[in-house]
């Protein structure tokens, strides 16, 4: 499963389990991680890292694509259980999550950096120990007038929204794919709008 480069990638999309959140805004990391599953043929079948998971080749790369099972305020175990299983590098493990500090339908590639109050990455953080892994930030837009942020990423996006999520989560699973195959920055040069 090894590439000469480096080994295998991880790519784990987070989200809640259960049908009353598969279509909730908290769960774009699992939309993402289905998309590129259908793309690849892949099987998320269950794994003892209490994750589904199944391992796919994009270009030469060996990578594993995941969503975990358990909800999204202890996505660090399974995470971390899956990092060790398929002995990946903490610098070849992609995230990808919801988002509330960038506009909806935007997309965001980072390396690191803190968690912005999102309890799955903090989760994952104290797991691993490290916040070097690489993020794909599905951006959610902020809750309107007061609601609260809990409230708001555990609602189904609004109906105007809904029509272009597949369009967005589309373009998401391409991140990852140049990810992989171009690396962080001329990723970055292709996703992220010029200033």
């Amino acid at each position: 499963m090894a590439g000469e480069d480096g080994g295998a990638w991880l790519v784990v999309g987070l989200g809640n389990p259960g049908a009353e959140y598969a279509s909730t805004r908290h769960n774009a990391g699992y939309l993402v991680v289905d998309m590129l599953a259908e793309r690849h043929g892949a099987r998320l079948r269950s794994h003892k890292a209490r994750a589904d998971a199944d391992q796919i080749r994009l270009g030469g790369e060996a990578v594993v694509l995941a969503r975990t099972r358990s909800y999204m305020n202890v996505s660090g175990p399974p995470v971390a259980a899956l990092r060790a299983f398929f002995k990946v590098d903490p610098a070849r493990l992609i995230v990808v999550h919801d988002e509330l500090d960038i506009p909806f339908g935007a997309v965001r590639l980072k390396r690191g950096g803190g968690d912005n109050g999102h309890n799955g990455l903090k989760s994952i953080t104290s797991s691993l120990g490290t916040r070097d892994y690489l993020r794909v930030r599905f951006g959610i837009g902020r809750p309107p007038g007061r609601m609260d942020p809990a409230d708001f990423v555990l609602r189904d996006f609004a109906v105007p929204e809904r029509k272009e999520v597949p369009f967005l989560v589309d373009r998401a699973a391409d991140a990852v794919e140049a990810l992989v195959g171009e690396g962080l920055e001329p990723a970055q040069n292709r996703f992220h709008p010029l200033a």
